[in-house]
């Protein structure tokens, strides 16, 4: 299976209306890559893919990137330094154990919409909202090869 089959036409649909939901209340952007392989460090896969996504270029260096390789039963999450400096140290861990709790289900697309949906709270309350605020980041789901 690769990674763009992944989930069904209604979970990417709901795993973008996450992603949109969450961004809505903040200036923080999250972003979602789903790749087929990750075969070394999931942190280091993850931080390729943050930078080729140009998540280090948002204003306020407040960008959130789920990662998800899905032949390797791989996840992380990744957060720039402006929002890492401004959460608690252990939030990502939290999020990261919600979300394994629906992994282990087999409930991918609901795991990510609730770790999203964590995200955007924080970004919400961290970052909240200004009425000049751009989309800096596509909402678009991105996918590996």
């Amino acid at each position: 299976m690769r990674a763009a089959n992944f989930f069904s036409k209604e979970d990417k649909h709901a795993l973008k209306e996450a992603i949109m939901e969450a961004e809505k209340n903040t200036s923080g952007e999250i972003r979602l890559h789903i790749d087929n392989r990750c075969t070394g460090d999931v942190l280091d896969c993850a931080a390729a893919w943050f930078a080729r996504l140009n998540m280090h270029k948002t204003a306020q260096r407040n960008g959130v990137l789920f990662y998800l390789a899905v032949k390797d039963r791989k996840f992380a999450i990744l957060g720039d330094g402006g929002i890492n400096a401004v959460t608690p140290d252990d939030f990502w861990d939290k999020t990261k154990e919600l979300m394994l709790g629906y992994f282990n289900e087999g409930k991918f697309a609901d795991g990510l919409c609730e770790g999203i949906k964590m995200a955007g709270e924080i970004l919400k309350d961290k970052f909240p909202y200004q009425k000049d605020d751009i989309n800096e980041l596509s909402d678009e789901i991105s996918f590996g090869k």
